[in-house]
């Protein structure tokens, strides 16, 4: 089968299964596409696309379908994609997936940024995912599945690009996993992964006082070396200043401020959350604006981070900037709000 298998699993992806494949086709020696039970054309588009296509029923065990995948190659490195993402593979990324493959075992750890659309911008959250699997590795987890293996995490600056946050049905989608991962809780409610995917799902929907429960409970129980644990920092404190719940909120930024003194997006979240507060008590004005001013300036002295685990393209640039000339406008000073401005749309 050769020595890197593209590795999909999908259902109903007939208008993004193509880029998928072709995108990863020339870096790739063979491509699977486990069809999970679409109803339009996937199975034929990825047939005709060069991928080899067989059917699974679907359990709502994501793992299940995943290793099911898997045992389809029998390749000795693995490439997992979504079909709705699709590979950035210019000559240097191609590179290193490929010295990867030439080297040890290990667990692929790849860039995915994943699109959404923000006051009449794209931005991109990147996080990075276990996508370059060695050929006997398998996952676990019904909703938050990973793969099982202690073999080392490394590293590979291939981007995988994913617009699934853009597409419409995405409420739908999302309504469908949080019914499986509020399952899943119930069976494992002290799980800190399950814990954070539900926040998630919940700040997707809007339901900010959930979504807060749900992330403090996951601090408590996660551990330092999380990976997802700067994400999971950044968006409580979001849904703690979206749900009105400042105190708390101030007393979470000041416990995580010694961890995360170099990451954009906690110094741009804490400037959000300082000028919220400001607006509920307009009698602290004075006296939060020049905290809200130095987080945002600490934003563009940090400059962009996207190794960091969530972080968002323009928090750490032209976000912070368009914050910064606002703040100077409402303050008359036009000078500064001009300077900032002019950043902001570069």
């Amino acid at each position: 089968m050769g020595q890197l298998a593209l590795v999909v699993i999908a259902r109903d992806e007939a208008r993004h299964i193509a880029r998928c494949l072709e995108s990863a086709r020339p870096v790739v020696d063979t491509m699977i596409v486990l069809d999970t039970g679409s109803a339009d054309a996937t199975a034929r588009i990825a047939a005709e696309h060069g991928a080899r296509v067989e059917q699974f029923t679907w359990t709502g065990d994501f793992a299940a379908a995943r290793n099911a995948a898997l045992a389809l190659s029998g390749a000795r490195w693995n490439l997992v994609l979504d079909a709705d993402e699709w590979l950035a593979a210019d000559a240097g990324g191609a590179r290193l997936l490929a010295q990867a493959c030439a080297g040890e075992p290990l667990i692929g750890l790849l860039p995915v940024r994943l699109a959404f659309d923000l006051a009449g911008r794209t931005l991109a959250a990147t996080t990075w995912r276990a996508r370059l699997l060695p050929g006997d590795v398998r996952y676990a987890g019904t909703v938050n599945e990973a793969p099982v293996s202690a073999l080392p995490r490394q590293r590979i600056a291939l981007p995988i690009h994913n617009d699934g946050m853009r597409q419409a049905g995405r409420a739908a989608r999302n309504a469908q996993r949080a019914q499986l991962v509020a399952a899943a809780l119930a069976a494992a409610p002290d799980d800190a992964g399950l814990l954070y995917q539900a926040g998630k799902l919940d700040e997707a929907r809007g339901a900010y006082g959930a979504a807060a429960g749900h992330y403090l409970r996951a601090l408590e129980l996660a551990q330092p070396g999380d990976a997802w644990r700067h994400d999971l920092v950044v968006r409580a404190l979001f849904s703690l200043k979206m749900g009105k719940e400042h105190a708390l909120a101030v007393q979470l930024a000041e416990l995580e401020m010694a961890n995360w003194h170099d990451s954009p997006d906690y110094h741009f979240v804490l400037g959000d959350l300082l000028l919220d507060l400001a607006h509920c008590q307009p009698e602290r004005a004075d006296e939060l604006l020049p905290m809200i001013e130095a987080s945002w300036l600490t934003c563009l002295e940090l400059g962009e981070q996207p190794d960091m685990e969530g972080a968002v393209s323009g928090r750490g640039g032209v976000l912070a900037a368009h914050n910064l000339a606002l703040l100077y406008e409402s303050r008359g000073d036009a000078g500064r709000a001009a300077h900032y401005r002019a950043l902001s749309e570069a």
